[in-house]
């Protein structure tokens, strides 16, 4: 690596190195993994910078590619664990990390499915990973965010990169067209907020699609239990499985019932008539609550 890019790079990959690594490694990106590799350095450190890293942070990475990433939360001073689940991948990336100076103290790889990891390994000497920070493969974007907000509890916030259109349904509100199941559940785990577009250009291969990065900060306390979550999780779902009927109807089925369905409505002070597009996730908890304590 030389020139004025390696010079601006400094420990970070150059679009020539991504491409030189995956050449040597024999590695095409995967479209039905949804792997878009980040090119450009400048990026890489606008997005470390926005999500607050500081030295000697644990912080969790999903899909960490060839690398990108990884170093930029590396050259600030965190301490990583990645979850790689293509196997190429995973065998290369320790390898450059090493190759560029980085201890083998820093860095914890976990070669699996992401939405498989029920425990996360701790870091030597920064612990457990209390930040998520990634690019999230497109096409499981949205399970991969919940499920790790809800198996880890260490982590207390999580800026992540994914498609425009995720961004918005993540971060919408009642009443708001892209309003959805994944906007009241990440409303459970915290206030999600759009935090910044991503141009297309930096991606190898280029997406068709826009990206963004959203940002999000968990509750001080949670609202409930992982029972109670569970439950108004199951609310939530048959809300929005049928989202232009009305709540009477759609929540039939998991109350047993429409009348039951409406005396549960009632007894949360819900007008049976309204849809679940209009409800915020305290409303839902209102309607799991009313449930338990309905005969």
């Amino acid at each position: 690596m030389s020139g004025p890019d390696a010079a601006s790079a400094g420990m970070l990959l150059t679009a020539r190195d991504i491409r030189e690594l995956a050449e040597a490694a024999g590695i095409r990106p995967s479209k039905q993994r949804g792997q878009n590799f980040v090119m450009d350095p400048n990026t890489v450190r606008t997005i470390v910078d926005r999500a607050g890293v500081e030295p000697g942070q644990a912080v969790l990475e999903v899909g960490p590619g060839l690398g990108s990433l990884t170093l930029g939360l590396l050259e600030a001073g965190a301490e990583v664990v990645a979850v790689e689940l293509d196997r190429g991948l995973a065998e290369l990336l320790p390898l450059t990390l090493r190759a560029r100076g980085v201890g083998d103290e820093r860095f914890r790889l976990v070669h699996a499915d992401a939405l498989q990891v029920t425990e996360l390994p701790s870091l030597p000497r920064a612990g457990e990973p209390t930040t998520l920070v990634a690019n999230l493969p497109y096409n499981v974007a949205t399970p991969l965010l919940l499920t790790i907000l809800g198996r880890f509890p260490s982590v207390r916030t999580a800026l992540v990169m994914v498609q425009s259109e995720v961004v918005d349904r993540l971060t919408a509100g009642p009443g708001s067209r892209t309003y959805g199941g994944p906007s009241v559940k990440t409303a459970w785990y915290g206030r999600a907020v759009h935090a910044g577009r991503i141009s297309r250009q930096i991606f190898w291969p280029v997406p068709n699609v826009d990206s963004a990065l959203v940002e999000l900060v968990r509750h001080e306390q949670p609202l409930g239990t992982d029972a109670e979550r569970e439950t108004v999780f199951a609310v939530v779902d048959a809300a929005f499985a049928q989202r232009r009927k009305t709540l009477r109807a759609a929540l039939a089925g998991w109350a047993g019932s429409a009348v039951r369905s409406e005396q549960i409505l009632r007894s949360a002070d819900i007008d049976p008539g309204a849809r679940g597009e209009t409800l915020g996730i305290e409303e839902f908890r209102a309607i799991a609550r009313a449930q338990t304590g309905i005969p």
